[in-house]
Protein backbone atom coordinates (compact mmCIF):
# COMPACT_ATOMS: atom_id res chain seq x y z
CA UNK A 1 0.00 0.00 0.00
CA UNK A 2 1.27 3.47 -0.82
CA UNK A 3 0.15 6.93 0.19
CA UNK A 4 0.33 9.77 -2.34
CA UNK A 5 1.23 13.25 -1.27
CA UNK A 6 -1.70 14.73 -3.18
CA UNK A 7 -5.30 13.77 -3.84
CA UNK A 8 -6.85 13.41 -7.24
CA UNK A 9 -10.30 13.22 -8.77
CA UNK A 10 -11.51 9.79 -9.91
CA UNK A 11 -12.43 10.16 -13.60
CA UNK A 12 -15.27 7.59 -13.38
CA UNK A 13 -17.19 8.75 -10.29
CA UNK A 14 -15.98 12.30 -10.04
CA UNK A 15 -15.21 11.81 -6.35
CA UNK A 16 -11.97 12.88 -4.78
CA UNK A 17 -9.67 10.07 -3.72
CA UNK A 18 -8.21 9.73 -0.23
CA UNK A 19 -4.71 9.24 -1.51
CA UNK A 20 -4.63 5.57 -0.46
CA UNK A 21 -3.72 3.03 -3.07
CA UNK A 22 -3.97 -0.78 -2.63
CA UNK A 23 -2.14 -2.41 -5.48
CA UNK A 24 -3.64 -0.03 -8.01
CA UNK A 25 -7.03 0.18 -6.36
CA UNK A 26 -7.63 3.74 -5.21
CA UNK A 27 -9.84 4.56 -2.23
CA UNK A 28 -12.56 7.10 -2.94
CA UNK A 29 -13.47 9.78 -0.45
CA UNK A 30 -17.18 9.11 -0.95
CA UNK A 31 -19.43 11.62 0.84
CA UNK A 32 -21.93 10.42 3.44
CA UNK A 33 -25.33 9.68 1.82
CA UNK A 34 -27.79 12.53 2.24
CA UNK A 35 -30.45 10.22 3.67
CA UNK A 36 -28.11 9.34 6.53
CA UNK A 37 -27.37 13.00 7.17
CA UNK A 38 -31.09 13.83 7.26
CA UNK A 39 -31.78 10.88 9.54
CA UNK A 40 -29.15 12.15 11.98
CA UNK A 41 -30.57 15.68 11.83
CA UNK A 42 -34.15 14.45 12.41
CA UNK A 43 -33.00 12.26 15.28
CA UNK A 44 -31.23 15.18 16.91
CA UNK A 45 -34.24 17.47 16.44
CA UNK A 46 -36.60 14.85 17.88
CA UNK A 47 -34.29 14.37 20.87
CA UNK A 48 -34.28 18.08 21.65
CA UNK A 49 -38.09 18.24 21.36
CA UNK A 50 -38.49 15.13 23.53
CA UNK A 51 -36.15 16.56 26.18
CA UNK A 52 -38.38 19.65 26.35
CA UNK A 53 -41.81 18.01 26.20
CA UNK A 54 -41.33 14.65 27.98
CA UNK A 55 -39.83 13.48 31.30
CA UNK A 56 -36.15 13.14 30.53
CA UNK A 57 -33.43 14.45 32.80
CA UNK A 58 -32.66 12.98 36.23
CA UNK A 59 -32.12 15.60 38.92
CA UNK A 60 -31.03 13.85 42.11
CA UNK A 61 -33.93 11.72 43.32
CA UNK A 62 -36.39 13.40 40.97
CA UNK A 63 -36.54 14.12 37.24
CA UNK A 64 -37.77 16.81 34.87
CA UNK A 65 -41.44 16.41 34.04
CA UNK A 66 -41.40 18.09 30.62
CA UNK A 67 -43.89 20.66 29.31
CA UNK A 68 -46.54 17.96 28.68
CA UNK A 69 -46.35 16.81 32.30
CA UNK A 70 -46.65 13.14 31.36
CA UNK A 71 -46.10 10.54 34.09
CA UNK A 72 -45.99 6.84 33.17
CA UNK A 73 -46.89 5.78 36.71
CA UNK A 74 -50.11 7.84 36.53
CA UNK A 75 -50.94 6.37 33.13
CA UNK A 76 -50.32 2.83 34.40
CA UNK A 77 -52.47 3.51 37.48
CA UNK A 78 -55.32 4.79 35.32
CA UNK A 79 -55.11 1.69 33.12
CA UNK A 80 -55.13 -0.52 36.21
CA UNK A 81 -58.20 1.23 37.63
CA UNK A 82 -60.01 0.79 34.33
CA UNK A 83 -59.13 -2.90 34.30
CA UNK A 84 -60.15 -3.33 37.96
CA UNK A 85 -63.51 -1.66 37.26
CA UNK A 86 -64.10 -3.96 34.29
CA UNK A 87 -63.19 -7.04 36.37
CA UNK A 88 -65.41 -5.89 39.22
CA UNK A 89 -68.46 -6.10 37.00
CA UNK A 90 -68.22 -9.88 36.70
CA UNK A 91 -66.53 -10.48 40.07
CA UNK A 92 -69.25 -8.72 42.05
CA UNK A 93 -71.59 -11.76 42.23
CA UNK A 94 -68.86 -13.71 44.06
CA UNK A 95 -68.68 -11.43 47.07
CA UNK A 96 -71.14 -13.78 48.78
CA UNK A 97 -71.10 -16.79 46.52
CA UNK A 98 -73.04 -20.01 46.91
CA UNK A 99 -70.34 -22.62 46.28
CA UNK A 100 -72.88 -25.44 45.89
CA UNK A 101 -74.63 -23.61 43.08
CA UNK A 102 -71.28 -22.66 41.62
CA UNK A 103 -70.21 -26.29 41.28
CA UNK A 104 -73.25 -26.98 39.12
CA UNK A 105 -72.82 -23.93 36.89
CA UNK A 106 -70.69 -25.06 33.95
CA UNK A 107 -71.10 -21.74 32.11
CA UNK A 108 -69.68 -19.76 35.03
CA UNK A 109 -66.85 -22.21 35.51
CA UNK A 110 -65.79 -21.93 31.88
CA UNK A 111 -65.76 -18.12 32.12
CA UNK A 112 -64.24 -17.65 35.57
CA UNK A 113 -61.74 -20.49 35.96
CA UNK A 114 -59.16 -18.94 33.58
CA UNK A 115 -59.15 -15.83 35.80
CA UNK A 116 -58.98 -18.05 38.89
CA UNK A 117 -56.01 -19.90 37.45
CA UNK A 118 -54.22 -16.59 36.88
CA UNK A 119 -54.93 -15.61 40.50
CA UNK A 120 -53.42 -18.88 41.64
CA UNK A 121 -50.34 -18.48 39.46
CA UNK A 122 -49.79 -14.90 40.65
CA UNK A 123 -50.32 -15.49 44.37
CA UNK A 124 -49.96 -19.18 45.26
CA UNK A 125 -47.78 -20.98 42.74
CA UNK A 126 -44.49 -19.62 44.10
CA UNK A 127 -44.98 -21.79 47.21
CA UNK A 128 -47.38 -24.53 46.13
CA UNK A 129 -46.22 -25.03 42.54
CA UNK A 130 -47.95 -24.17 39.27
CA UNK A 131 -50.13 -27.29 39.49
CA UNK A 132 -50.58 -27.13 43.26
CA UNK A 133 -48.34 -30.15 43.81
CA UNK A 134 -46.34 -28.43 46.53
CA UNK A 135 -42.64 -28.22 47.25
CA UNK A 136 -40.71 -29.11 50.38
CA UNK A 137 -42.04 -27.04 53.26
CA UNK A 138 -45.31 -26.20 51.51
CA UNK A 139 -48.30 -28.56 51.32
CA UNK A 140 -49.72 -30.25 48.24
CA UNK A 141 -53.07 -28.81 47.15
CA UNK A 142 -53.83 -31.23 44.32
CA UNK A 143 -54.67 -34.33 46.36
CA UNK A 144 -57.58 -35.24 48.63
CA UNK A 145 -55.68 -34.84 51.92
CA UNK A 146 -56.07 -31.46 53.63
CA UNK A 147 -54.66 -29.90 56.77
CA UNK A 148 -58.16 -28.56 57.31
CA UNK A 149 -61.27 -29.32 55.33
CA UNK A 150 -60.92 -29.13 51.55
CA UNK A 151 -64.32 -27.51 51.00
CA UNK A 152 -64.29 -24.13 49.21
CA UNK A 153 -65.69 -22.43 52.32
CA UNK A 154 -62.88 -23.72 54.55
CA UNK A 155 -60.21 -23.02 51.94
CA UNK A 156 -61.50 -19.44 51.67
CA UNK A 157 -61.17 -19.15 55.45
CA UNK A 158 -57.53 -20.26 55.27
CA UNK A 159 -56.74 -17.89 52.40
CA UNK A 160 -58.49 -15.02 54.13
CA UNK A 161 -56.79 -15.24 57.53
CA UNK A 162 -53.72 -17.41 56.90
CA UNK A 163 -51.96 -19.84 59.23
CA UNK A 164 -50.08 -18.71 62.34
CA UNK A 165 -50.48 -15.02 61.42
CA UNK A 166 -51.33 -11.99 63.54
CA UNK A 167 -54.98 -12.15 62.48
CA UNK A 168 -57.44 -12.89 65.29
CA UNK A 169 -59.12 -15.50 63.06
CA UNK A 170 -55.95 -17.21 61.83
CA UNK A 171 -55.52 -20.95 61.67
CA UNK A 172 -53.07 -22.33 64.22
CA UNK A 173 -50.79 -25.29 63.56
CA UNK A 174 -47.61 -26.21 65.37
CA UNK A 175 -45.59 -29.37 65.75
CA UNK A 176 -43.96 -29.31 69.21
CA UNK A 177 -40.38 -30.36 69.81
CA UNK A 178 -39.76 -33.85 71.20
CA UNK A 179 -36.17 -33.15 72.21
CA UNK A 180 -37.12 -34.21 75.73
CA UNK A 181 -37.60 -37.78 74.51
CA UNK A 182 -34.77 -40.28 74.89
CA UNK A 183 -32.87 -40.73 71.63
CA UNK A 184 -33.61 -44.49 71.26
CA UNK A 185 -37.32 -43.67 71.51
CA UNK A 186 -37.01 -40.86 68.96
CA UNK A 187 -35.18 -43.20 66.58
CA UNK A 188 -37.85 -45.88 66.97
CA UNK A 189 -40.62 -43.31 66.48
CA UNK A 190 -38.93 -41.84 63.40
CA UNK A 191 -38.56 -45.29 61.85
CA UNK A 192 -42.23 -45.97 62.54
CA UNK A 193 -43.32 -42.70 60.87
CA UNK A 194 -41.17 -43.46 57.82
CA UNK A 195 -42.92 -46.82 57.44
CA UNK A 196 -46.31 -45.10 57.77
CA UNK A 197 -45.56 -43.18 54.59
CA UNK A 198 -45.06 -46.25 52.39
CA UNK A 199 -47.76 -48.34 54.10
CA UNK A 200 -45.37 -51.02 55.37
CA UNK A 201 -45.79 -50.31 59.09
CA UNK A 202 -46.95 -53.14 61.32
CA UNK A 203 -49.75 -52.22 63.76
CA UNK A 204 -48.22 -54.31 66.50
CA UNK A 205 -44.76 -52.78 66.10
CA UNK A 206 -43.05 -51.80 69.32
CA UNK A 207 -43.05 -48.11 68.31
CA UNK A 208 -46.82 -48.18 67.73
CA UNK A 209 -47.31 -47.49 71.42
CA UNK A 210 -44.92 -44.54 71.25
CA UNK A 211 -46.86 -43.16 68.30
CA UNK A 212 -50.22 -43.70 70.02
CA UNK A 213 -49.09 -41.96 73.20
CA UNK A 214 -47.29 -39.02 71.61
CA UNK A 215 -48.54 -38.43 68.06
CA UNK A 216 -52.00 -39.91 67.54
CA UNK A 217 -53.78 -37.11 69.41
CA UNK A 218 -52.98 -34.80 66.49
CA UNK A 219 -52.14 -37.08 63.55
CA UNK A 220 -54.70 -39.82 64.24
CA UNK A 221 -54.12 -43.43 65.21
CA UNK A 222 -53.23 -44.45 61.67
CA UNK A 223 -51.49 -41.18 60.84
CA UNK A 224 -54.43 -39.99 58.75
CA UNK A 225 -54.01 -36.37 59.87
CA UNK A 226 -56.24 -33.98 61.79
CA UNK A 227 -58.61 -31.77 59.86
CA UNK A 228 -59.41 -29.63 62.90
CA UNK A 229 -55.89 -28.98 64.14
CA UNK A 230 -53.90 -28.74 60.91
CA UNK A 231 -51.81 -31.84 61.64
CA UNK A 232 -50.69 -33.34 58.30
CA UNK A 233 -51.35 -36.92 57.26
CA UNK A 234 -48.36 -39.22 57.69
CA UNK A 235 -49.72 -42.21 55.79
CA UNK A 236 -49.24 -40.92 52.25
CA UNK A 237 -46.46 -39.46 50.11
CA UNK A 238 -47.57 -35.83 50.39
CA UNK A 239 -45.69 -34.93 53.56
CA UNK A 240 -44.87 -31.24 53.86
CA UNK A 241 -41.28 -31.45 55.06
CA UNK A 242 -40.42 -34.95 53.84
CA UNK A 243 -40.69 -38.34 55.47
CA UNK A 244 -37.22 -39.75 55.17
CA UNK A 245 -35.55 -40.78 58.43
CA UNK A 246 -33.22 -37.79 58.83
CA UNK A 247 -36.00 -35.27 58.15
CA UNK A 248 -38.36 -36.92 60.61
CA UNK A 249 -35.60 -36.95 63.23
CA UNK A 250 -35.05 -33.24 62.66
CA UNK A 251 -38.78 -32.61 63.00
CA UNK A 252 -38.93 -34.55 66.27
CA UNK A 253 -35.96 -32.64 67.65
CA UNK A 254 -36.87 -29.10 66.57
CA UNK A 255 -40.60 -29.16 65.89
CA UNK A 256 -42.27 -27.30 63.02
CA UNK A 257 -44.32 -24.15 62.66
CA UNK A 258 -45.14 -23.07 59.15
CA UNK A 259 -46.76 -19.77 58.22
CA UNK A 260 -49.18 -18.95 55.44
CA UNK A 261 -49.86 -15.22 55.06
CA UNK A 262 -53.34 -13.75 55.30
CA UNK A 263 -54.53 -12.43 51.95
CA UNK A 264 -57.29 -10.03 53.02
CA UNK A 265 -55.06 -7.02 52.41
CA UNK A 266 -54.09 -8.15 48.91
CA UNK A 267 -57.17 -9.87 47.48
CA UNK A 268 -60.82 -8.85 47.53
CA UNK A 269 -63.49 -11.07 49.03
CA UNK A 270 -64.65 -12.03 45.54
CA UNK A 271 -61.11 -12.93 44.48
CA UNK A 272 -60.63 -15.05 47.61
CA UNK A 273 -63.85 -16.96 46.90
CA UNK A 274 -62.83 -17.43 43.28
CA UNK A 275 -59.40 -18.68 44.31
CA UNK A 276 -60.85 -21.00 46.98
CA UNK A 277 -63.14 -22.62 44.42
CA UNK A 278 -60.21 -23.12 42.04
CA UNK A 279 -58.02 -24.69 44.74
CA UNK A 280 -60.87 -27.00 45.83
CA UNK A 281 -61.00 -28.33 42.26
CA UNK A 282 -57.29 -29.09 42.02
CA UNK A 283 -57.63 -32.39 43.84
CA UNK A 284 -60.67 -33.46 41.83
CA UNK A 285 -58.99 -32.52 38.55
CA UNK A 286 -55.82 -34.39 39.52
CA UNK A 287 -57.85 -37.51 40.39
CA UNK A 288 -59.75 -37.30 37.10
CA UNK A 289 -56.50 -37.07 35.12
CA UNK A 290 -55.09 -40.08 36.98
CA UNK A 291 -58.14 -42.15 36.08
Amino acid sequence: MSKHSHREIDPVTGHETTGHDWNGIKELNTPLPKIVIWALILTFVYSVIAWILLPAWPIGRDYTRGLLGLDQSDIALEDYRALATKRQDWLQPFENVDFSALQADDVWQNNALPAAQRLFEDNCAVCHGMQGRGIQGFPVLSDETWLWSGTPEEIAQTIRYGINTDSADTRYAEMPSFNWMERPDRVALAEYVVLLGDGSVKPNAAAATLFSENCAACHGEAGIGGLENGAPALNDSSVIYGQDFSTVMQTLWSGRQGVMPAWTDRLTQAEINLLAFYVSRLGADEKQVAQ
